[in-house]
């Protein structure tokens, strides 16, 4: 039975069974998230949560990804006119911090690309089943803004600074690494969709539904890879992890160079926040990464990298920013300080 939320045809739901399905329906956006997607998902969930015949809820995307992320060409095109969309990103944040809280099995299937605000939808739920399909990452810092929708609540917390790493580069990771790390809880084969699904309809019950189902890929990145991470990665400042990565460069790992090449070519300014909030969001819970999130946010849509990393991969796509400013040293812990801020009375609300 197909039930209106309000989703415009742009993500559609039903309830089939025991569960509530949720698919997002923009295939040819890859599935980016709207306002209309994320405020209708929540009164789903928020219905759903207290419906005794709704036992768990799967989250599914249509076409060859799951969601790529928000759509970024309207927040440019938004901030551009002078009328930033903050409450986007309010409504946004407040979703994926309900996805943490949400009472019943909540199951990211996602067979497909899961960057930015893809990740917000699934990797907070506990349930996050991937694909071979699966093309994961945190890409914000190549575009001038900061992995947000709760990357401070589960990247610090992913093993030997994989996080770290993961949100430093934007590096793309595939299906043995979501699993091995941590931010996918199972594996199956694409060919299982179905069958999975309708187990979750006819149970309600996941751990049932996955039985017999489940592979164990190991990590793509080899071992040798993850060790060098670890100890690049280690440090408590963004400069003592670059100074570590250029030794090793200088030493001949040529790993270490590209790395210490990619990081280079990432806004300084994205660099410095993205480190801070990883550090900060390692001691905090879900609501108050969130709650710091948004203060980053706010500062990210009233300054110059946002805008300009997105002019130079998506709108003149020249791939060629002017950061500014233009070095890693020439941040300040004075301007890292000022996007960690208190809003006052625009704090988020998640309540």
């Amino acid at each position: 039975m197909e039930i209106d939320f309000g989703g415009e045809g742009q993500v559609v739901f039903e309830r089939r069974g025991k569960a509530g399905l949720i698919r997002l329906t923009r295939p040819k956006a890859l599935n980016a998230l709207t306002r209309t997607m994320v405020n209708a998902m929540h009164h789903a969930l928020v219905a759903w949560s207290s419906d005794p015949d709704v036992h768990c809820v799967l989250v599914e995307g249509e076409g060859r990804a799951f969601c790529a992320g928000g759509d970024i060409l309207a927040v440019y095109h938004a901030g551009r006119a002078g009328q930033p969309l903050y409450e986007f990103f309010a409504d946004e944040y407040r979703l994926n911090a309900y996805i943490r809280h949400f009472p019943k099995p909540y199951i990211s299937l996602i067979d497909g690309i899961c960057m930015g605000g893809g990740v917000g939808i699934s990797v907070h739920g506990s349930y996050r089943i991937v694909t071979e399909n699966i093309v994961f990452a945190m890409p914000e810092v190549g575009i001038g803004f900061f992995p947000d929708v709760g990357g401070s609540a589960f990247l610090p917390h992913l093993p030997e600074h994989f996080g770290t790493y993961l949100a430093l580069t934007g590096n793309r990771i595939r299906q043995g690494d979501c699993l091995q790390s941590g931010i996918a809880t199972h594996a199956i084969k694409a060919e299982d969709k179905d069958r999975l699904r309708r187990s979750l309809i006819r149970s309600g019950d996941p751990e049932m539904a996955l039985r017999g189902k489940t592979i164990n890929p190991d990590y793509e990145t080899p071992e040798k890879t993850r060790d060098l991470i670890g100890v690049l990665f280690d440090s408590k400042s963004l400069g003592g992890c670059l100074i570590r990565i250029a030794a090793a460069g200088a030493n001949g790992n040529e790993e270490a160079q590209k790395l210490f090449d990619l990081i280079k070519t990432r806004s300084p300014t994205s660099l410095h926040v993205t480190f801070r909030q990883i550090e900060e969001g390692r001691d905090l819970d879900m609501d108050q990464c969130m709650q710091m999130e948004y203060r980053i946010l706010c500062r990210m849509l009233e300054n110059h990298d946002f805008y300009e990393g997105v002019r130079a991969l998506l709108v003149d796509k020249d791939n060629m920013p002017v950061w500014q400013p233009a070095k890693i040293d020439d941040i300040t812990p004075e301007m890292v300080d000022a996007y960690f801020a208190s809003l006052g009375e625009r704090e988020l609300q998640l309540t």
